[in-house]
């Protein structure tokens, strides 16, 4: 329903018709439409930091830990259309602020987890990145947030994933070219 229905608000009453019961059975459990989007995203950070952390046991080097994380949630979006609705806030509109925020917390934890990678590769390299490495986390999140936006932007048309290896490659001779 997040995927078919783009920039509608989605209702209750029509959530339960798409799942197929009542807007009773739908409350009994969840105790409101912001708990269920609630669980949606933190399903979300659930799924993609499990994955990051096998992803962070099996590279050791930063460049390729970007790379990954990032294609992590590239691929996650394009399997998931409808969450990706969620992530940029299209499927918002009119919710409460705390789940906009939720959001804002999601991304901000995959900033922050790229900052730490940065820094640690750093360390383990003995020579500092090119630009300073929140400035460094910031761009490499901001173009993957760009890419979820094109796809929402499209209908879904455009996945994420569309040409990411060559922009990696254009972003990674940025970031990690000393």
């Amino acid at each position: 329903m997040l995927e078919t229905h783009p920039g509608e608000r989605i209702t209750t009453a029509a959530l339960a018709a798409e799942v197929g019961v009542s807007e009773a059975a739908l409350y009994r459990h969840f105790p409101s439409k912001a708990r269920m989007y609630e669980d949606l995203i933190a399903f979300i950070e659930e799924t993609v930091f499990s994955r990051v952390g096998i992803i962070l046991a099996e590279e050791p080097e930063a460049a390729d830990r970007c790379e990954k994380v990032l294609s992590l949630l590239l691929a996650f979006s394009a399997r998931n259309p409808g969450i990706t609705r969620l992530l940029t806030g299209d499927a918002l509109t009119g919710e409460t602020a705390r789940l906009r925020e939720r959001v804002a917390q999601f991304f901000a934890r995959v900033e922050t987890q790229l900052k730490q990678i940065l820094r640690e590769g750093e360390m383990r390299s003995g020579a500092a990145l090119p630009v300073a490495v929140p400035v460094a986390a910031g761009l490499l999140l901001a173009a993957a947030e760009g890419r979820l936006r094109q796809f929402v932007r499209s209908g879904f048309e455009r996945p994420p994933t569309e040409g990411w290896p060559e922009q990696w490659a254009v972003l990674a001779r940025g970031v990690f070219s000393a």
